[in-house]
């Protein structure tokens, strides 16, 4: 796993800062349009929220982007949070890889017949 050293940028930082921001659209107003609380768009936007799956469907459909957008900038952050506030994944000894290969083959054969 290659290590990223700063954190990734927040959904919420690039909502404010790309969207918002530039086309002078208040929380209030992106809230109503999307159908969610004030407070759950504003918990997003000063990064104390998540975009759930629910959310970058509603956020695709406004902004003309897709839900995938916003989800793999959810999903960057997400990760870089779990692999620096805890260490305990590292204690997790990997299979011996020939192992996971011989797996691998044998379902691959099980599928073809």
């Amino acid at each position: 796993m290659s290590r990223i050293i700063k954190r990734p940028t927040h959904p919420g930082r690039i909502l404010k800062a790309d969207y918002l921001l530039p086309l002078s659209i208040t929380i209030k107003d992106l809230a109503a349009t999307l159908g969610v609380s004030r407070k759950t768009l504003s918990k997003i936007i000063n990064e104390r929220g998540a975009v759930t799956p629910d959310m970058a469907l509603r956020l695709s459909r406004a902004f003309d982007t897709t839900p995938d957008f916003w989800l793999n900038l959810q999903k960057n952050v997400d990760l870089w949070d779990a692999e620096n506030e805890s260490q305990e994944w590292k204690k997790v000894k990997p299979f011996p890889q020939d192992r996971l290969h011989d797996h691998h083959s044998s379902l691959n054969n099980e599928q073809s017949t």
